[in-house]
């Protein structure tokens, strides 16, 4: 379905009103369950400052919990603030390509502050699950199926105007605006956007700056993100283009294993033993929601992707070592050719899956700087209990342990991060 085509819906969902403004919704979406409204459920899945996600359900009499899944509705509700951190023009745009390409769910409707979306059946994964063989296996293949396949240009724009509502609001108005764009544009002149680096230079220059020190973090900040532009913004990749659709938030949460049939013994005693078996076949996995989805080096999204193994506590204890992350890449390149009109040759397979094994390894400090800059915005502006300054840290540390690393400059002990990720 093209983007432009999606229903639109003149409603809004209100979370001081919840059930009757998401009954009013689903109701205007599926007009055929206004007769059976006792039986319509509503499933809350996730409540925080990027979205509120419920499951509406109708359970008929007679329906098994099969027929009652294969007919629900995902309805997405924005957080209040997030404009700042995503595009919802961008989010609509990659959830509609990817529907084209049997890769998400089918998109119903828009409405005023938020998405209605057919529900994908199938087991949400844990922090472990991500560790087991098969699933990480099942994500390499299917991450690869996306950067292969999925053309940018749809989710490609110009930069907003001044008169943007998504440009960072100040008491300089016209002016600030002016900067915020201006730093955009200039910070990868030579590439499409947005991208990767435009989505983190504009975050940067949200951050708050009312006193002093905020003012200092946030100019070292920026000088960061230029000098790491300039280290890894023309990193090639392996595909015919150096930026490629990402989902860039492939956490835990956002990986779905598909249902299917029980074979016995599971093969998740091997989670924790650190070596591959290559016996273990990959399983079939999903990926959900796709706020952060844009254009970016696919070693930032394979890298990020790896950093979340630990889950929000980052335990660094279950990062991939250098051989489960080869095992991952071998995967990844093999599915990738196989995606491609004219497949890699051996000699090129193995050439790719070291190229890109270098390419991770150099990312693996910048999703550290991209959740921590994320998080120190989180912590201005989320309403949730979570303690996104220290979140902040945490991330950050990650990033200037890296650098110090690449730089050659570290004085005292290996970070435990940097540990495990040297780890063969």
């Amino acid at each position: 379905m093209e983007h432009d085509s999606i229903r639109y819906i003149p409603l809004r969902y209100d979370s001081a009103n919840s059930h009757d403004s998401a009954l009013n919704l689903i109701l205007t979406l599926r007009p055929d369950w206004k007769q059976s409204q006792q039986t319509i459920e509503f499933v809350r899945f996730t409540d925080g400052i990027t979205n509120t996600l419920f499951k509406a359900i109708n359970r008929l009499p007679g329906w098994s919990e099969e027929q009652v899944d294969r007919d629900a509705v995902l309805m997405r509700a924005y957080g209040r603030g997030t404009d700042v951190l995503i595009d919802r023009e961008r989010e609509t745009r990659s959830h509609s390509l990817l529907a084209t390409h049997k890769l998400a769910p089918p998109l119903f409707a828009r409405f005023e502050n938020g998405l209605l979306y057919k529900f994908i059946e199938g087991t949400v994964c844990s922090p472990a699950d991500l560790r087991r063989q098969e699933i990480w296996r099942g994500v390499a293949r299917r991450l690869a199926q996306w950067h292969a396949t999925l053309p940018i240009d749809s989710i490609i724009s110009e930069i907003p105007n001044e008169e943007s509502s998504s440009a960072p609001n100040s008491q300089s108005g016209h002016r600030r605006k002016s900067s915020w764009l201006v730093a955009v544009d200039n910070i990868t002149p030579d590439k499409p956007s947005p991208n990767l680096w435009t989505v983190m230079q504009k975050w940067i220059h949200s951050l708050p700056q009312d006193t002093e020190e905020e003012k200092k973090r946030r100019q070292r900040l920026q000088n960061e993100l230029v000098w790491i532009v300039s280290l890894l913004g023309s990193t090639p990749g392996i595909s015919e283009n150096p930026l490629v659709f990402c989902h860039c938030d492939l956490l835990y949460g956002n990986v779905i294993i598909e249902p299917q049939p029980s074979t016995g013994a599971s093969p998740a005693s091997t989670a924790e033993s650190h070596s591959t078996d290559s016996s273990i076949e990959a399983a079939k996995v999903d990926f959900i929601d796709y706020e952060y989805a844009t254009p970016a080096p696919a070693a930032f999204d394979i890298a990020n992707h790896f950093a979340e193994w630990g889950g929000f506590e980052c335990d660094y204890n279950a990062m991939p070592t250098r051989s489960e992350r080869r095992d991952f890449i071998r995967q990844y390149v093999e599915s990738h050719s196989a995606h491609l009109p004219h497949p890699f040759s051996d000699s090129e397979m193995e050439r790719k899956a070291d190229q890109l094994f270098q390419e991770v390894d150099v990312f693996r400090g910048i999703p550290g700087f991209y959740w921590g800059v994320w998080a120190l915005i989180q912590a201005r502006i989320s309403q949730i209990d979570f303690d996104y300054a220290n979140y902040a840290e945490v991330r950050l540390g990650e990033y200037w342990a890296w650098k110090d690393e690449v730089l050659g400059r570290r004085t005292g002990e290996m970070t435990l991060r940097e540990k495990r990720w040297a780890q063969e």
